[in-house]
């Protein structure tokens, strides 16, 4: 999955991005109290993108 359909993904779950890491942006959700990094590759393995959304407690896409 490309990183921007994922990002687009999440803040439209309700996450929002909240710092820039070294290698890694951090989105949280505010509504789960829950914080996940991901990382600034321009393509994202499925089994990634699946414990992203997991650990947000947002839907798989």
């Amino acid at each position: 999955m490309k990183r921007t359909e994922l990002l687009r993904h999440l803040t439209s779950n309700g996450c929002e991005f909240n710092r820039e890491g070294k290698k890694h942006t951090i989105y949280k959700n505010r509504a789960a109290k829950k914080v996940s990094s991901i990382p600034r590759h321009n393509e994202i393995k499925d089994s990634l993108v699946r414990k992203i959304c997991k650990d947000l407690g947002v839907a798989e896409p």
